[in-house]
Parts: structure tokens; sequence; C-alpha cells
């Protein structure tokens, strides 16, 4: 039974826990509106004493923001609908299909989730550069075209959906694709959601993969923004630190704003991932 103390321990420590991972942003929210003197004092302050707005405009003078935003925008775009597309036809395949080898090949996506970026991006920079896709969105998009763990969510969760209702679909009528999009994938919602913000928040912070993929202004995003921005104050971080926080407001809001609409999916589609 639980008491009295168990239950205000448990909301204490949950309340210490969120603090603790709440507080980095909060305190780059804030940096974000000091002044410079103000990031030099001794005592550091928890609220600013003068909100400085002029820092978010400054983002805009240091760096083709602008560019970098549209860039990240067609990047994030491309990689999220190819990554849920090909991510809901591979599911389907893989939970309802029968053919040789599935559960191998499922095995091998799975494979995949241990493979880092650094590991494959040579052999992958080399194909890209004899197709000429270097510097162009084609190499920001396409090798990114696939998520194995989007696959493996949204095949757990078509595991979990009755066939009698697949095959009450196909005696209507309804071919593979209509199964697909138009039954599976909103009986499956909240997996759906999941991967796209999964997708989403992944192609946003991409720092490695443009990095290579791209050598000039016009095609670099974001968080190679930002990482000009830091090589231009380089050596006066500690008067110019408010304005790197500045830029990373901006991009963080749009990933705050997507985890607001999607986090009730989250936790649904969690219930569902253990290994069928």
């Amino acid at each position: 039974m639980k008491t009295p103390v168990f239950t205000a321990t448990r909301y204490m420590t949950a309340a210490i826990i969120t603090l603790l991972m709440l507080f980095p942003i909060y305190w780059m929210v804030i940096t974000a509106f000091k002044t410079a003197e103000e990031l030099t004092l001794a005592v550091p302050t928890f609220w600013p004493r003068q909100f400085m707005w002029e820092n978010f405009a400054h983002v805009f003078k240091t760096i083709p923001f602008a560019q970098y935003s549209m860039n990240t925008i067609i990047q994030t775009a491309g990689i999220v609908f190819l990554q849920i597309n090909v991510g809901l036809m591979a599911a389907y395949a893989f939970a309802k299909g029968n053919f040789i080898g599935r559960d191998k090949l499922f095995l091998l996506i799975l494979a995949a989730l241990i493979v880092p970026d650094q590991v494959t991006f040579v052999p992958v920079y080399v194909l890209l550069s004899k197709l000429g896709w270097i510097n162009t969105y084609y190499a920001l998009i396409i090798p990114n075209a696939a998520s194995a763990y989007g696959i493996f969510l949204l095949r757990q969760m078509f595991k979990s959906i009755n066939n009698d209702v697949i095959e009450a679909a196909k005696m209507d009528g309804a071919n593979r694709m209509q199964v697909l999009y138009g039954l599976l994938t909103p009986m499956a919602m909240p997996t759906v959601t999941t991967v796209v913000l999964i997708s989403f928040i992944g192609s946003w912070n991409s720092y490695f993969w443009p990095l290579i993929m791209t050598n000039s202004d016009k095609m670099r995003v974001l968080t190679l923004g930002i990482a000009k921005m830091r090589d231009s104050i380089a050596g006066n971080e500690a008067i110019m630190f408010h304005q790197l926080m500045a830029a990373s407001v901006i991009v963080i809001i749009p990933i705050v704003i997507v985890f607001a609409f999607a986090q009730k999916h989250i936790i649904a589609a969690m219930s569902n991932s253990t290994f069928k």
C-alpha cells in the first residue's frame, strides 16, 4: 500500500529530476537575453537584468540565417518524407509479408542500428562524389532516406494488428497500398507520429553529415551556421556567448513546438516497441 510519505517522495524525486533536465535549457534561454557585461559578472545571475532582444537580431547579421534556415527546412522535409514512407513500406513487408529470409533480413536492419555514420561516410562520400551530388540537396537527403529504428518501431506496431482486419480490407477490394496507407497507417498513428518526431529532430539537428557533404554557404544548414558563429567569436566567447545562445534558442524553437504537439503519441508508441 502506498503511504503518503512514499507518494510525496516520488513526486519530489520526479520534480528534482525534471528541474535538473530543464535547467540547461533555461540557462540557455536567459543567457540569450543577457548583455555582454552581465556575462562577465563574478556571480552569475539567474534572471537577465535587462532583456537584450538585439542579440537575436545580431544572429541574422552574423550569418546568412535565412539561407541556412531554408536549407535546413528542405533537408528535414525531404528526410522525414522519405523515412516515413520507406519505413511504412518496409515495416509492412517485415510484419505482414511472407517471403524467404524475411526474419534474417530484418535482423540485418537491426544490425544497422549499431553502425555509426562515421564508419560508412567514406564509401558513401565517394559514391556521391562520382554522381556529382556533393554540395546538393541530394547529398543531404538521399543517404538518410531510411531509418532502421523507424522501420523497427513501425514493424512492431504492424505485428500487433490482427491479420483479420487486413483480410477484410482485401476482400472489399483494397490493394496493398490502400491497406497500408488507408488502414494500417491510421491505426498506427501514435507510432507514425513518433517516427516523424524522431526523424524531424535527427534531421534538424544533423551536423556531421551536412559538414561532410557541403562546402559553401549556399548549402549550409543551421547547425553549421551556429558552428560558424562560434568560430567567428573564437577568443571572445566570454563576452559574445549570449549571441551564440540566441542563435541556439532560435534553432530549437521548431523542435519544441513539434515535440509539444507529438508528445502524447510517444508513450503509446513505445509501449508497442517490444521485440516480437
